[in-house]
């Protein structure tokens, strides 16, 4: 059976961020996500326990993996490994828009770090 989901018509879910963050596919295997920044938004920092690959879909923004940042833009993975803390900032003046693949679905919570 074929499971057609349309990122619009998936609720936001409510998350530690306080962003736009749509849930598309969860299941043991692997967990894939949407988050949306606005212009001047950014996640909190933190550690999550299994490998994470992000994947912009629109817009530049700046992500940090561990003690390295970089600017990426539209049509660019990263790569961010288990137990490494990461963030992401919008400092453009368009949205920031990327995927977020989990693999396999994290079964341990989310450890945030202070962002100063």
């Amino acid at each position: 059976m074929i499971v057609i989901k349309k990122l619009d018509e998936v609720p936001v879910m409510d998350t530690a961020h306080g962003v736009d963050a749509r849930n598309l596919y969860k299941k043991t295997e692997a967990m894939v996500s949407v988050i949306s920044l606005e212009p001047g938004q950014a996640l909190k920092r933190h550690i999550t326990p299994v490998d994470v690959a992000f994947y912009v879909l629109e817009g530049t923004g700046t992500v940090e993996v561990g003690d390295e940042k970089l600017v990426v833009s539209k049509d660019t993975l990263v790569e961010s490994p288990k137990d490494i803390m990461h963030c992401w900032y919008n400092t453009s003046d368009a949205m920031l828009k990327f995927m977020v693949i989990k693999a396999p679905q994290p079964t341990k919570k989310t450890t945030f770090i202070s962002n100063d």
